[in-house]
């Protein structure tokens, strides 16, 4: 990865603008990822709502020869689930839906958890404490801290609860490109790496997982699943680093009021 961009005053409200649209889109999308919508059509939601409704693009499609305009990932999946037609939602099941969105020539990139009807105490408490950890490692963000304050912050946390950190997957850069340097671990040692500084935007996107932190990618290219076959959550805001510490980009209208 190239040299870490700092964003200009300018750059950064359009940013903030492209995280406010793509908070948006969730908005939307809360009032349908129930029981019986597959995930094509999660999918194809998003979509002609990015385009039509707030005449932006979505980021992800065509990007590394992706198809699709979101992420789908349920239960055992880690990252990376692939929209389908035959995969229907259930009772029972969670499912992170991480979109990206481009406005203005600036991206803005976030995921969500979503529980669909009654969930298990195990899987409940997974998403909840996944949310706890990402919020952790965002509120760790200010002029002078270090990359691996975030990424102590959400490891320490995620052990507490007995559960293991995903290693191969980090968060990143972002801005005019979808990944920028530096790279977002989340795991790691307090006072140590990378600098942070004002202007610096990045996702935080912890993926916490309920057995071991070994993942594989299936046989498609894209799905990653834990190798146990147990729960897997995340959860993801793109965050700017501000004179005085931190402005979530990607925060939305049910997140205002905690």
């Amino acid at each position: 990865m190239n040299k870490v961009k700092l964003k200009s005053v300018n750059e950064l409200a359009l940013q903030r603008e492209a995280g406010q649209l793509l908070a948006k889109v969730f908005y939307m999308l809360d009032q349908h990822i129930v029981a019986g919508i597959s995930t094509l059509q999660i999918n194809d939601l998003a979509e002609s709502f990015i385009i039509d409704n707030l005449q932006s693009r979505p980021a992800s499609k065509g990007q590394y020869g992706f198809a699709y305009v979101l992420n789908t990932s349920i239960n055992d999946v880690v990252c990376h689930g692939v929209p389908s037609p035959t995969q229907i939602l259930k009772n029972g099941d969670i499912i992170n839906v991480d979109i990206t969105l481009e406005k203005n020539g600036f991206i803005a990139d976030s995921s969500k958890m979503y529980g669909i009807g009654e969930l298990s105490f195990a899987a409940k408490n997974l998403v909840n404490d996944c949310y706890q950890a990402l919020w952790l490692g965002i509120n760790t963000v200010k002029p002078g801290a270090r990359l691996g304050d975030i990424g102590y912050a959400i490891e320490k946390f995620a052990r507490s609860k007995g559960y293991s950190v995903v290693r191969e997957y980090c968060g990143h850069g972002i801005g005019r490109e979808m990944h920028e340097a530096p790279q977002v671990l989340h795991y790691g040692t307090a006072g140590t790496g990378m600098e942070l500084k004002t202007g610096m935007v990045f996702t935080i996107e912890p993926m916490l997982n309920q057995g071991g932190a070994k993942v594989k990618t299936k046989k498609d290219g894209w799905t990653v699943v834990t190798r146990d076959k147990k729960l897997s959550a995340q959860w993801e805001h793109t965050v700017a680093v501000t004179e005085t510490g931190v402005e979530v980009l990607t925060l939305r209208e049910e997140e205002k009021a905690l």
